[in-house]
């Protein structure tokens, strides 16, 4: 049959598949750039400097990072959801952009429908970390003196709706304390407020707080992940300190505007998973306190669906709200 006989609407379905299939063969032919939401220096600025240089090495083209800090990562959540889907603008974001469909009254993007999941790079726990100055020893300790101290105790994080703010609202309930939540624009600024005594507390990973552990100005309490670290193994779970359901795992994965093609998507995806799994990636990784991951775009999405439920059931259930 001749492509005269073809119907006209077949005809263009079929010269756009085709047309669509040239493009990501093409892809990429420029550099990427990677947003992020958060400025240098805190864990996703360190995860998407890790990451970069491997895409670029598989890719073959330059991958720049952007940072766009700012109202809980919505500026680089909305400055992705509506670039175009070409494959040349991702954001690296971790479950804060599922939070703040719930924590904040009104967002310019959907996280479930503006999105195409890539796939997820790493994991790493939080921990619970105070300043020298605070007279504790134990989780158990700090909780009985929040107790004491409604209102009084303050803890730092890198902005509203990050998992930081939301682990303190989670800690809150659970404990039974009421610590009050003082935002900044990023996990720099906010470990350094902790540092120097402008706050008694904050959740933070493992590489953040390493040195400061190890000169005695700050001291871990609590490990937020199901198991303890190898970097920091006298650290006890939550769980393990007597605080039941205060488990909170910050992962750290991409995403690509909605309608970017799905070769291009699992173009990127392997790509991601790819580095992922490479020895000197998993070593630095490890190194951080972090473990690498790297799954498929389905699996990423299923993920995505259930953090969306559970952390939409704390920020309810605690009452948090920015706006």
């Amino acid at each position: 049959m001749s492509s005269r006989s073809f119907p006209p609407l077949l005809t263009a379905l079929v010269l756009a598949c085709g047309a669509s299939a040239a493009f990501a063969q093409a892809y990429p032919s420029k550099p990427i750039r990677m947003v992020v939401g958060f400025p240098p220096g805190g864990g996703v600025d360190i995860n998407a400097r890790l990451l970069g240089p491997k895409l670029t090495e598989y890719l073959g083209q330059q991958i720049v990072v952007e940072n766009r800090p700012g109202a809980g990562t919505n500026i680089a959540n909305e400055l992705v959801a509506r670039a175009a889907p070409d494959g040349y603008t991702l954001l690296i974001n971790t479950a804060a952009i599922v939070i703040n469909m719930s924590l904040y009254k009104k967002v310019a993007y959907d996280a479930m429908r503006d999105f195409a999941p890539l796939s997820l790079f790493s994991m790493a726990p939080n921990i619970l970390v105070v300043h020298a100055s605070v007279p504790v020893k134990s989780a158990k300790e700090f909780v009985a003196l929040a107790k004491s101290r409604p209102g009084k105790l303050n803890y730092s994080s890198a902005g509203a709706g990050t998992t930081q703010h939301l682990a303190g609202e989670l800690f809150n309930l659970r404990a039974g304390t009421k610590i009050v939540h003082v935002p900044y624009k990023g996990s720099a600024p906010s470990l350094t407020a902790l540092i120097s005594g402008e706050v008694d507390l904050t959740y933070a990973n493992i590489p953040a707080i390493s040195a400061h552990v190890k000169s005695g100005r700050l001291r871990p309490l609590a490990n937020l992940g199901p198991k303890r670290s190898e970097q920091l193994p006298q650290v006890p779970t939550m769980k393990e300190a007597g605080v039941a359901g205060v488990e909170v795992v910050v992962w750290y994965g991409l995403f690509a505007p909605a309608a970017t093609p799905r070769d291009i998507v699992v173009k990127l995806a392997d790509a991601i998973a790819r580095a992922a799994r490479t020895p000197d990636i998993q070593q630095r990784l490890q190194d951080l306190g972090a473990e690498p991951v790297g799954n498929t775009p389905d699996q990423f999405g299923k993920l995505l669906r259930e953090e969306l439920v559970r952390w939409a059931e704390v920020v309810k259930v605690s009452g948090a709200r920015v706006d």
